[in-house]
């Protein structure tokens, strides 16, 4: 089963994007991530659309955050990435014609639909700024061999 991890894979972005001053290369960021600089392109556009980062081409050029962390939630970023599926799980068939599976879509669909709720309620708790928090507390705790593979934290 492929995961989507469109949403881990910007949040890790935008996270070291709030550690540089000024703009950034998708190839930097492509090079942080361990991924191809299309992959990131592809992945900001969306957030550039909804005002979370903002793009300058040719030299001297790249990307920029523009938000403000405390601002912005998890729920954002989800929204800016088009509201992939949260479950790969789904029903065999969506119109069955049996008794007993429409049995099990309706206990699956009350069950899926509950936990994407709760899901997303607790994306719209966790702000950008407590992620950032979170990563800050644990280089200090990780001590100088942490800084080392994080050259770009100030």
């Amino acid at each position: 089963m492929r995961r989507d991890s469109r949403l881990s894979g910007v949040l890790h972005v935008l996270l070291h994007m709030a550690e540089f001053d000024g703009s950034v290369t998708s190839e930097r960021l492509a090079a942080l991530m361990n991924t191809n600089p299309v992959v990131v392109r592809r992945l900001m556009g969306g957030l550039r659309d909804l005002g979370l980062v903002a793009s300058e081409k040719g030299h001297g050029g790249g990307w920029t955050l523009v938000c403000d962390l405390d601002r912005v939630t998890l729920y954002d970023v989800y929204v800016a990435l088009g509201s992939p599926g949260i479950f790969a799980m789904g029903h065999r068939s969506e119109e069955p014609a049996c008794l007993v599976e429409k049995a099990v879509n309706g206990a699956l669909g009350s069950a899926f639909e509950d936990a994407e709720r709760l899901l997303l309620a607790r994306f719209s708790d966790v702000t950008l700024g407590h992620l950032s928090a979170d990563f800050h507390a644990r280089m200090a705790a990780s001590g100088p061999c942490a800084q080392e593979a994080h050259p770009d934290v100030a």
